[in-house]
């Protein structure tokens, strides 16, 4: 099973992602995060990789274990009221992860954060990656609106831009 991973991380290209996510896309992303995050406190951030390194691959490393990586990396959990997320697609795997700060997570749980994964993979698999990050955006949007309502005080901690790996 290790050998059929990294063949396919092998032959996962950052043209096939360019396909998947082109600049239009990518900027109608933002966008929709800039639009969510003027109507709740929570910080959203998206990124999006092609394939891991061959090494990565070897040592086991998983779509979620890369996730929490860039959660780190990106800085999310550093967010004044604990309410950073990521959205997290991993192309040669298909697979979509989120990981929600502290604050978000005990609010929301882990069963709803794999629906909404569910959700944006099966769009994915039809290759409508723009509708199903979108849906998974406006989906995180609403229980960020429920439970982290926008206050007076509140200001965008975290770039909207969406991060892009190799």
């Amino acid at each position: 099973m290790r050998l059929k991973r990294l063949f396919r991380h092998g032959l996962t290209t950052r043209f096939q992602l360019n396909q998947a996510f082109p600049k239009a896309t990518l900027n109608e992303i933002e966008a929709v995060i800039q639009a969510g995050e003027q109507s709740h406190a929570g910080e959203v951030r998206f990124a999006v990789e092609s394939s891991l390194e061959p090494l990565d691959v070897l040592r086991g490393q998983t779509s979620r274990t890369r996730a929490i990586e860039l959660f780190s990396n990106l800085r999310i959990w550093d967010t004044e009221h604990n309410c950073g997320l990521l959205i997290y697609v991993l192309m040669a795997d298909h697979a979509v992860e989120i990981v929600a700060d502290r604050g978000i997570h005990a609010r929301v749980g882990e069963a709803e954060w794999i629906r909404i994964c569910r959700v944006m993979e099966a769009a994915f698999r039809r290759d409508d990656f723009r509708s199903g990050v979108i849906a998974g955006i406006e989906a995180v949007t609403q229980h960020l609106q429920e439970h982290f309502p926008l206050g007076t005080a509140d200001r965008n901690e975290l770039s909207d831009v969406p991060v892009v790996l190799g």
